[in-house]
């Protein structure tokens, strides 16, 4: 693959909407032979942004495991509805990591500066409503943000 010739193949991203997740306490299962496993239950929130617009259902959760090398590796299901009524199912798989303090205050529910910890995912969506047909045949990647009681999904569309 040669790096030098210029193909016109730019990738650009397209703000669609940020997530505001509010979630319980995490259930903490402790190591496991995979990682340390926990569970964050979603209770709810809303989006909203230039394309999507509603509320989270509650229900939903944030599977994860931090291996041995300090990683995270997140995935979230949950629904989404929009402010017109469509369903949308949502697979949320993800990377969290940062120096070791800093991942030990987030665990602890402190409040962390967003740049000091990268917190990466390509969210999936789908639904069978018509109007979000494209949700189904795009890539989108987002940047997380951690609170106490909160997370922030930050989504773009991969033009």
């Amino acid at each position: 693959m040669s790096g030098d010739a210029d193909t016109g193949a730019h990738l650009a991203l397209s703000h669609v909407t940020d997530i505001f997740v509010e979630v319980d306490a995490p259930l903490e299962f402790g190591p496991t032979p995979a990682g340390f496993r926990r569970t964050v239950p979603i209770r709810g929130g809303y989006f909203r942004g230039p394309l999507l617009r509603g509320e989270i259902l509650p229900g939903g959760a944030d599977w994860q495991v931090t291996r041995p090398d300090g990683v995270t590796e997140v995935v979230a299901r949950y629904a989404l509805r929009t402010d017109d009524g469509a369903l949308i199912h949502v697979v949320n798989r993800g990377f969290r990591h940062g120096p070791a303090d800093v991942m030990r205050r987030l665990a602890a529910g402190e409040e962390v500066p967003p740049d000091a910890y990268y917190m990466r995912t390509s969210p999936r969506f789908e639904t069978a409503h018509e109007d979000y047909a494209w949700l189904n045949r795009t890539i989108f990647v987002a940047r997380g943000i951690r609170y106490p009681r909160q997370v922030v999904i930050k989504v773009f569309a991969v033009d």
